[in-house]
Protein backbone atom coordinates (compact mmCIF):
# COMPACT_ATOMS: atom_id res chain seq x y z
CA UNK A 1 0.00 0.00 0.00
CA UNK A 2 1.10 3.47 -0.50
CA UNK A 3 1.80 6.28 1.89
CA UNK A 4 -1.28 7.69 0.86
CA UNK A 5 -3.28 4.76 1.75
CA UNK A 6 -1.71 4.03 4.72
CA UNK A 7 -2.22 7.95 6.30
CA UNK A 8 -5.63 7.72 5.13
CA UNK A 9 -5.54 10.71 2.93
CA UNK A 10 -8.38 10.68 -0.01
CA UNK A 11 -6.31 10.77 -3.57
CA UNK A 12 -6.67 13.96 -5.89
CA UNK A 13 -8.55 13.58 -8.80
CA UNK A 14 -7.18 15.22 -11.44
CA UNK A 15 -9.86 17.16 -13.69
CA UNK A 16 -10.54 16.22 -17.23
CA UNK A 17 -9.07 18.83 -19.77
CA UNK A 18 -10.69 19.02 -23.47
CA UNK A 19 -7.86 18.40 -25.90
CA UNK A 20 -6.61 21.94 -27.17
CA UNK A 21 -7.11 23.90 -23.55
CA UNK A 22 -4.23 24.85 -21.66
CA UNK A 23 -3.26 22.35 -18.83
CA UNK A 24 -4.67 22.56 -15.52
CA UNK A 25 -3.45 25.68 -13.39
CA UNK A 26 -1.93 27.43 -16.22
CA UNK A 27 -2.71 31.14 -16.69
CA UNK A 28 -5.00 31.38 -19.50
CA UNK A 29 -4.74 35.62 -19.70
CA UNK A 30 -8.69 35.19 -19.38
CA UNK A 31 -10.07 37.22 -16.55
CA UNK A 32 -13.18 35.99 -14.57
CA UNK A 33 -15.79 36.88 -12.36
CA UNK A 34 -14.55 38.34 -9.07
CA UNK A 35 -11.40 39.16 -10.97
CA UNK A 36 -10.06 42.94 -10.21
CA UNK A 37 -9.87 43.37 -14.17
CA UNK A 38 -13.25 41.98 -14.95
CA UNK A 39 -13.75 42.64 -18.51
CA UNK A 40 -16.01 45.53 -19.01
CA UNK A 41 -19.08 45.59 -21.04
CA UNK A 42 -18.21 47.47 -25.03
CA UNK A 43 -20.68 48.39 -27.44
CA UNK A 44 -21.89 45.73 -30.17
CA UNK A 45 -21.83 43.17 -27.05
CA UNK A 46 -18.30 42.31 -26.61
CA UNK A 47 -16.39 42.55 -23.39
CA UNK A 48 -12.76 44.04 -23.22
CA UNK A 49 -10.36 42.18 -20.53
CA UNK A 50 -8.44 44.96 -19.63
CA UNK A 51 -8.78 48.44 -21.45
CA UNK A 52 -5.62 49.46 -22.99
CA UNK A 53 -5.18 45.16 -23.62
CA UNK A 54 -6.55 44.70 -27.62
CA UNK A 55 -7.81 41.47 -26.66
CA UNK A 56 -11.58 41.38 -26.63
CA UNK A 57 -14.60 38.46 -25.92
CA UNK A 58 -18.02 38.38 -26.87
CA UNK A 59 -20.79 38.90 -25.10
CA UNK A 60 -21.63 35.44 -22.87
CA UNK A 61 -25.16 35.70 -24.75
CA UNK A 62 -24.32 36.99 -27.64
CA UNK A 63 -21.49 33.36 -27.51
CA UNK A 64 -23.89 30.65 -26.69
CA UNK A 65 -26.90 31.52 -29.46
CA UNK A 66 -23.58 31.69 -32.17
CA UNK A 67 -22.39 28.39 -30.70
CA UNK A 68 -26.19 26.87 -31.36
CA UNK A 69 -26.00 27.95 -34.77
CA UNK A 70 -22.67 26.99 -35.58
CA UNK A 71 -23.62 23.63 -33.71
CA UNK A 72 -26.63 23.41 -36.26
CA UNK A 73 -24.83 24.14 -39.61
CA UNK A 74 -22.18 21.60 -39.09
CA UNK A 75 -24.96 19.18 -38.10
CA UNK A 76 -26.44 20.59 -41.84
CA UNK A 77 -22.68 19.44 -43.37
CA UNK A 78 -23.16 16.28 -41.49
CA UNK A 79 -26.60 15.69 -43.24
CA UNK A 80 -25.78 16.91 -46.74
CA UNK A 81 -21.86 14.55 -46.40
CA UNK A 82 -24.33 11.41 -45.72
CA UNK A 83 -27.04 12.48 -48.70
CA UNK A 84 -24.08 12.85 -51.29
CA UNK A 85 -23.26 9.31 -49.92
CA UNK A 86 -26.66 8.14 -50.31
CA UNK A 87 -26.90 9.59 -53.92
CA UNK A 88 -24.11 8.01 -55.18
CA UNK A 89 -25.54 5.07 -54.55
CA UNK A 90 -28.83 5.05 -54.86
CA UNK A 91 -28.65 7.38 -58.69
CA UNK A 92 -26.94 5.14 -60.87
CA UNK A 93 -25.98 6.80 -64.72
CA UNK A 94 -27.17 4.68 -67.80
CA UNK A 95 -28.64 7.72 -69.77
CA UNK A 96 -28.07 10.74 -70.03
CA UNK A 97 -31.17 11.44 -68.11
CA UNK A 98 -30.29 9.63 -65.44
CA UNK A 99 -26.74 11.14 -65.42
CA UNK A 100 -28.30 14.74 -65.17
CA UNK A 101 -29.97 13.47 -61.99
CA UNK A 102 -26.89 11.70 -60.33
CA UNK A 103 -24.91 14.82 -60.94
CA UNK A 104 -27.61 17.51 -59.65
CA UNK A 105 -27.93 15.23 -56.59
CA UNK A 106 -24.31 14.58 -56.00
CA UNK A 107 -23.53 18.32 -57.00
CA UNK A 108 -26.39 19.48 -54.84
CA UNK A 109 -25.65 17.60 -51.53
CA UNK A 110 -21.79 18.44 -52.19
CA UNK A 111 -22.39 22.03 -52.10
CA UNK A 112 -24.81 22.31 -49.17
CA UNK A 113 -22.13 20.35 -47.27
CA UNK A 114 -18.94 22.57 -47.98
CA UNK A 115 -21.27 25.69 -47.89
CA UNK A 116 -22.72 24.74 -44.47
CA UNK A 117 -19.39 23.67 -42.96
CA UNK A 118 -17.57 27.37 -44.28
CA UNK A 119 -20.22 29.22 -42.63
CA UNK A 120 -20.01 27.49 -39.76
CA UNK A 121 -16.53 27.87 -38.99
CA UNK A 122 -17.12 31.98 -40.20
CA UNK A 123 -19.54 32.28 -37.63
CA UNK A 124 -17.33 30.56 -35.12
CA UNK A 125 -14.31 32.46 -35.72
CA UNK A 126 -16.48 35.96 -35.99
CA UNK A 127 -18.53 35.71 -33.33
CA UNK A 128 -17.36 32.92 -30.82
CA UNK A 129 -13.17 33.28 -30.64
CA UNK A 130 -12.05 36.59 -28.74
CA UNK A 131 -10.28 39.76 -31.07
CA UNK A 132 -7.08 40.97 -30.87
CA UNK A 133 -5.34 43.90 -31.92
CA UNK A 134 -1.88 43.09 -32.68
CA UNK A 135 0.61 45.74 -33.64
CA UNK A 136 3.57 44.28 -35.66
CA UNK A 137 6.82 45.67 -35.47
CA UNK A 138 9.11 46.82 -38.23
CA UNK A 139 12.38 48.32 -38.53
CA UNK A 140 13.85 50.19 -41.62
CA UNK A 141 14.02 48.09 -44.68
CA UNK A 142 15.55 50.56 -47.08
CA UNK A 143 19.44 49.49 -47.40
CA UNK A 144 22.18 51.51 -46.40
CA UNK A 145 23.02 54.40 -48.58
CA UNK A 146 26.38 53.15 -49.91
CA UNK A 147 24.16 49.95 -51.23
CA UNK A 148 21.53 51.87 -53.03
CA UNK A 149 24.42 54.08 -54.68
CA UNK A 150 26.16 51.02 -55.85
CA UNK A 151 23.02 49.62 -57.69
CA UNK A 152 22.16 52.71 -58.99
CA UNK A 153 25.62 53.21 -60.50
CA UNK A 154 25.38 49.66 -61.56
CA UNK A 155 21.72 49.40 -63.26
CA UNK A 156 23.37 52.89 -65.41
CA UNK A 157 25.85 51.78 -66.61
CA UNK A 158 24.06 48.45 -67.79
CA UNK A 159 21.50 50.39 -69.55
CA UNK A 160 24.28 52.79 -71.08
CA UNK A 161 26.69 49.14 -72.40
CA UNK A 162 23.17 47.94 -73.42
CA UNK A 163 22.06 50.52 -75.99
CA UNK A 164 18.89 50.78 -75.29
CA UNK A 165 18.79 54.50 -74.61
CA UNK A 166 21.18 55.47 -77.31
CA UNK A 167 19.96 53.25 -80.09
CA UNK A 168 16.65 54.41 -80.96
CA UNK A 169 15.77 52.51 -83.67
CA UNK A 170 16.83 49.42 -81.44
CA UNK A 171 14.66 50.73 -78.99
CA UNK A 172 11.77 50.95 -80.67
CA UNK A 173 11.43 48.41 -82.74
CA UNK A 174 12.29 46.36 -79.68
CA UNK A 175 9.00 47.93 -78.16
CA UNK A 176 7.07 47.42 -81.39
CA UNK A 177 7.91 43.66 -81.65
CA UNK A 178 6.39 43.49 -77.67
CA UNK A 179 3.17 44.83 -78.40
CA UNK A 180 1.63 42.07 -80.25
CA UNK A 181 2.76 39.76 -77.16
CA UNK A 182 0.30 41.51 -75.35
CA UNK A 183 -2.66 40.34 -77.79
CA UNK A 184 -1.68 36.85 -77.35
CA UNK A 185 -3.92 36.12 -74.04
CA UNK A 186 -7.01 37.12 -76.44
CA UNK A 187 -5.90 34.76 -79.15
CA UNK A 188 -5.52 32.10 -76.80
CA UNK A 189 -8.80 32.27 -75.38
CA UNK A 190 -10.35 32.60 -78.88
CA UNK A 191 -8.82 29.54 -79.99
CA UNK A 192 -10.98 27.82 -76.99
CA UNK A 193 -13.62 27.68 -79.83
CA UNK A 194 -17.39 28.91 -79.53
CA UNK A 195 -20.13 26.81 -77.27
CA UNK A 196 -21.13 23.39 -78.70
CA UNK A 197 -24.92 24.30 -78.73
CA UNK A 198 -26.59 21.48 -80.03
CA UNK A 199 -23.70 20.37 -82.11
CA UNK A 200 -22.79 17.38 -80.38
CA UNK A 201 -26.21 16.51 -80.19
CA UNK A 202 -26.45 15.15 -84.37
CA UNK A 203 -23.70 14.00 -86.60
CA UNK A 204 -23.34 14.56 -90.35
CA UNK A 205 -25.06 11.10 -91.33
CA UNK A 206 -28.27 11.74 -93.28
CA UNK A 207 -30.79 9.51 -95.17
CA UNK A 208 -28.88 7.90 -98.25
CA UNK A 209 -25.13 8.93 -97.37
CA UNK A 210 -23.20 6.14 -98.44
CA UNK A 211 -20.31 4.28 -95.22
CA UNK A 212 -16.73 4.34 -97.14
CA UNK A 213 -14.38 2.60 -95.97
CA UNK A 214 -12.40 4.81 -93.59
CA UNK A 215 -8.61 5.46 -94.99
CA UNK A 216 -9.72 4.36 -98.49
CA UNK A 217 -12.89 6.19 -98.77
CA UNK A 218 -14.00 2.81 -101.19
CA UNK A 219 -17.90 2.82 -100.96
CA UNK A 220 -19.09 -0.78 -99.44
CA UNK A 221 -21.40 -3.30 -101.39
CA UNK A 222 -23.41 -5.52 -98.89
CA UNK A 223 -22.82 -8.44 -101.22
CA UNK A 224 -18.90 -7.98 -100.94
CA UNK A 225 -19.15 -8.08 -97.21
CA UNK A 226 -20.51 -11.24 -96.79
CA UNK A 227 -18.02 -13.15 -94.36
CA UNK A 228 -19.47 -13.57 -90.57
CA UNK A 229 -17.32 -12.07 -87.98
CA UNK A 230 -16.02 -8.73 -90.19
CA UNK A 231 -15.37 -5.96 -88.92
CA UNK A 232 -14.33 -2.11 -90.92
CA UNK A 233 -13.67 1.12 -89.79
CA UNK A 234 -16.36 3.33 -91.97
CA UNK A 235 -16.95 7.44 -92.01
CA UNK A 236 -19.81 9.44 -93.86
CA UNK A 237 -18.69 9.27 -97.85
CA UNK A 238 -17.59 13.29 -98.15
CA UNK A 239 -16.57 13.99 -94.85
CA UNK A 240 -13.41 11.40 -94.86
CA UNK A 241 -10.60 14.13 -93.86
CA UNK A 242 -13.14 15.91 -91.70
CA UNK A 243 -11.86 15.76 -88.47
CA UNK A 244 -14.31 17.50 -86.61
CA UNK A 245 -17.23 15.52 -88.07
CA UNK A 246 -15.67 12.46 -87.83
CA UNK A 247 -15.12 12.59 -84.03
CA UNK A 248 -18.12 12.04 -83.68
CA UNK A 249 -19.55 10.10 -87.08
CA UNK A 250 -16.95 7.22 -87.32
CA UNK A 251 -18.47 3.72 -87.74
CA UNK A 252 -17.73 0.01 -86.40
CA UNK A 253 -19.47 -2.28 -89.09
CA UNK A 254 -20.06 -5.64 -88.28
CA UNK A 255 -21.43 -8.74 -90.10
CA UNK A 256 -23.19 -11.47 -88.22
CA UNK A 257 -25.04 -14.38 -88.56
CA UNK A 258 -28.96 -13.55 -88.61
CA UNK A 259 -29.33 -16.26 -85.68
CA UNK A 260 -26.91 -14.20 -83.63
CA UNK A 261 -28.80 -11.37 -83.08
CA UNK A 262 -30.38 -10.50 -79.85
CA UNK A 263 -33.17 -8.63 -78.79
CA UNK A 264 -31.26 -5.41 -77.93
CA UNK A 265 -30.62 -5.04 -81.60
CA UNK A 266 -33.14 -3.20 -83.89
CA UNK A 267 -32.71 -5.53 -86.69
CA UNK A 268 -34.24 -3.03 -88.90
CA UNK A 269 -31.50 -0.87 -88.78
CA UNK A 270 -29.28 -3.77 -90.02
CA UNK A 271 -29.17 -5.09 -93.65
CA UNK A 272 -28.49 -9.22 -94.39
CA UNK A 273 -26.44 -9.18 -90.60
CA UNK A 274 -24.68 -5.84 -90.66
CA UNK A 275 -24.71 -3.79 -88.02
CA UNK A 276 -23.32 -0.69 -87.80
CA UNK A 277 -22.31 1.43 -84.35
CA UNK A 278 -20.86 4.16 -83.10
CA UNK A 279 -16.85 3.54 -82.72
CA UNK A 280 -16.68 6.67 -79.50
CA UNK A 281 -16.67 5.28 -76.70
CA UNK A 282 -19.51 5.97 -74.14
CA UNK A 283 -17.32 6.05 -71.47
CA UNK A 284 -14.71 9.17 -72.73
CA UNK A 285 -14.69 9.09 -76.14
CA UNK A 286 -11.74 6.52 -77.21
CA UNK A 287 -12.67 3.89 -80.03
CA UNK A 288 -13.69 1.11 -79.41
CA UNK A 289 -12.05 -0.47 -82.38
CA UNK A 290 -11.41 -4.35 -81.28
CA UNK A 291 -13.60 -6.71 -81.85
CA UNK A 292 -13.79 -10.48 -80.51
CA UNK A 293 -15.33 -12.70 -83.26
CA UNK A 294 -16.08 -15.77 -81.12
CA UNK A 295 -18.27 -13.51 -78.15
CA UNK A 296 -19.08 -11.10 -80.64
CA UNK A 297 -17.65 -8.27 -78.14
CA UNK A 298 -16.54 -4.39 -78.97
CA UNK A 299 -13.67 -3.63 -76.64
CA UNK A 300 -12.33 -0.22 -76.01
CA UNK A 301 -8.52 -0.61 -75.24
CA UNK A 302 -8.70 2.68 -73.01
CA UNK A 303 -10.37 1.41 -69.95
CA UNK A 304 -11.56 -2.15 -71.03
CA UNK A 305 -15.46 -1.44 -71.75
CA UNK A 306 -16.83 -4.12 -73.62
CA UNK A 307 -19.99 -3.93 -75.42
CA UNK A 308 -22.25 -7.30 -76.98
CA UNK A 309 -22.49 -6.14 -80.89
CA UNK A 310 -25.21 -8.84 -80.84
CA UNK A 311 -27.52 -7.11 -78.17
CA UNK A 312 -27.52 -3.34 -79.64
CA UNK A 313 -23.50 -2.84 -77.84
CA UNK A 314 -25.11 -2.94 -74.79
CA UNK A 315 -22.27 -2.55 -71.58
CA UNK A 316 -21.25 -6.18 -70.43
CA UNK A 317 -17.75 -5.04 -68.76
CA UNK A 318 -16.07 -2.03 -68.10
CA UNK A 319 -16.63 1.88 -66.65
CA UNK A 320 -19.23 2.87 -69.72
CA UNK A 321 -22.98 3.90 -68.79
CA UNK A 322 -24.60 3.25 -71.80
CA UNK A 323 -24.45 1.23 -75.06
CA UNK A 324 -22.88 2.01 -78.25
CA UNK A 325 -25.86 3.73 -80.28
CA UNK A 326 -26.68 2.01 -83.89
CA UNK A 327 -26.73 3.80 -86.58
CA UNK A 328 -29.82 2.85 -88.97
CA UNK A 329 -28.25 1.40 -92.07
CA UNK A 330 -29.82 -0.20 -95.60
CA UNK A 331 -29.19 -0.26 -99.41
CA UNK A 332 -29.01 2.11 -102.06
CA UNK A 333 -30.63 1.14 -105.86
CA UNK A 334 -26.95 -0.01 -107.12
CA UNK A 335 -26.18 -2.04 -103.78
CA UNK A 336 -23.98 0.18 -101.47
CA UNK A 337 -24.45 0.26 -98.05
CA UNK A 338 -26.22 3.84 -96.98
CA UNK A 339 -27.29 5.44 -93.73
CA UNK A 340 -31.13 5.48 -93.14
CA UNK A 341 -30.59 8.71 -91.21
CA UNK A 342 -28.72 10.34 -88.17
CA UNK A 343 -28.15 8.45 -84.78
CA UNK A 344 -31.14 8.14 -82.74
CA UNK A 345 -29.25 9.07 -79.36
CA UNK A 346 -26.61 11.40 -79.09
CA UNK A 347 -23.15 9.26 -79.77
CA UNK A 348 -20.11 9.99 -77.76
CA UNK A 349 -19.03 9.61 -73.89
CA UNK A 350 -21.45 10.77 -71.12
CA UNK A 351 -19.73 13.60 -69.90
CA UNK A 352 -20.58 15.75 -73.09
CA UNK A 353 -23.00 18.19 -71.71
CA UNK A 354 -25.81 17.96 -73.95
CA UNK A 355 -29.09 18.50 -71.77
CA UNK A 356 -32.18 16.80 -72.89
CA UNK A 357 -30.64 16.13 -76.75
CA UNK A 358 -31.48 12.44 -76.28
CA UNK A 359 -35.19 13.14 -75.75
CA UNK A 360 -34.77 15.98 -78.34
CA UNK A 361 -33.22 13.21 -81.07
CA UNK A 362 -36.26 10.56 -79.92
CA UNK A 363 -38.91 13.12 -80.87
CA UNK A 364 -37.53 14.34 -84.34
CA UNK A 365 -37.19 10.72 -84.95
Amino acid sequence: MSERENTGTPEERVPHRVIGTPQPGASTGVATAGEPDTPATLDGGVRELEPGTGIIYPDPASARRAERLVALLFLVAFLAGVGFIVSYVAFQVGDIDRTAVSNLALGGTMTVAFLALAIGLVVWVRRIMPKYNLVQERHPMASEPEVREEVSRVFAQGAEESGFLKHKLLRRTLLLAAAPLGLAPLVLLKDLGPLPEDKLRHTVWRKGMRLVVEGTGQPIRAADFNSPGGILSVVPEGYEHDLNALAKATLILIKLRPEQFKSGTNLNWTHDGIVAYSKICTHVGCPAALYEQTTNHILCPCHQSTFDAADGAKVVFGPAARPLPQLPITVDSEGYLVAQGDFQVPVGPSFWERGDAEAEVRGNA
